[in-house]
């Protein structure tokens, strides 16, 4: 049994899960998950750089997990960053900072790297309860991963897409404009089409959604008045009912959305950017699925993503 603690860093937000790790028995027993929505991403897509406001946002929440590892004992802590410190000209202040507060390396790595991550988190949970290949989305604040297969993954893309990307580009309107929506469905469509030549989405048996833009909407669609992990990991819908949520969130404005007692007051602002990219995943997936002669009708979301497939990572470096 190992402590380990996983920390991933992305466009949007910062999470934390600290939890022990048993290789031998395949078992990850949570100590804690903890969120905080820092907005690392802000304005990087249109400055190349990090916010300093953005980085000082990020800095004291990796300060206060620091402490919450040092109270746990953990044994091995491993710090991934995604999309926005990828893409930042610098990020060298980033990866500075996270070491002065936590002792390590923040390893900034690259769509195929957090694609596997991702898989391995949520497939972990899913197998042997749904057929595969799974097709695992991990939709994020400034990048999106799609990852297929079953036991492994098989093939990977990542598109630079996600709720706060799409946000910053597209929908500035409250509530957003027909032709800001029309621009930002076909930004997303053109990248769908370049990930479809590599990620073969007709292969799909189950479909399979991670990350905070995706359960929001599941929340929606389940009709939940306030954030139930519980009844939201592992969740099965029907295409409709997720499409249905996904409509009804970008078409509110900023005030109805904070209204909802699910939704954390980080993702208000971008959660119909989000609902729109998830849209149009599930459709185009449900559409090529269909072409190649089999059938798509729900959708499986899992809290199980990225932060797991990290903490199995630290365990085994460990």
């Amino acid at each position: 049994m190992t402590r380990v603690a996983a920390i991933d860093c992305g466009t949007n937000s910062i999470r934390l899960l600290v939890a022990d790790v048993d290789l031998s028995s395949g078992s990850l027993v949570d100590l804690t998950r903890r969120m905080e929505v820092v907005r690392l991403g802000q304005g990087v897509d249109r400055t190349g750089r990090i916010a300093p406001e953005a980085l000082e946002r990020t800095l004291e929440a990796a300060g206060r997990y620091a402490r919450v590892c040092e109270e746990l004992g953990v044994e091995r802590l491993r710090f991934v960053a995604t999309s926005a410190s990828r893409d930042a000209e610098n990020r060298q202040d980033f990866v500075d900072g996270v070491h002065a507060a936590l002792g390590v390396e923040p390893e900034v790595i690259g769509g195929e790297e957090e694609a596997r991550l991702s898989f391995r988190g949520a497939t972990g949970v899913l197998a042997g309860r749904h057929p595969g290949p799974f097709l695992v989305v991990d939709l994020g604040g400034g990048s999106t991963e799609l990852v297929l297969g079953e036991g492994e993954p098989e093939a990977a893309w990542s598109m630079d897409v996600g709720c706060v990307r799409m946000t910053e580009r597209h929908l500035r309107s409250d509530p957003p404009t027909p032709d800001e929506v029309a621009g930002a469905r076909a930004d997303v469509r053109a990248a769908l089409d370049q990930a479809s030549a590599v990620v073969p989405f007709g292969r799909a048996a189950t479909l399979v959604g991670l990350a905070g833009s995706v359960t929001t909407v599941t929340a929606h669609a389940l009709g939940l008045t306030r954030y139930e992990p519980e009844r939201i990991d592992g969740a099965v819908l029907p295409v409709q009912a997720v499409l249905t949520s996904c409509e009804d969130l970008l078409a509110r404005d900023r005030e109805a959305r904070a209204s909802l007692g699910f939704m954390h007051p980080g993702r208000v602002d971008v959660i119909g950017a989000g609902a729109l990219v998830w849209s149009e995943v599930v459709a185009r997936v449900q559409r090529d699925v269909a072409a190649a002669g089999g059938s798509l009708d729900e959708v499986v979301t899992s809290e199980h993503d990225i932060l797991d497939g990290i903490a199995w990572s630290a365990a085994e470096r460990a």
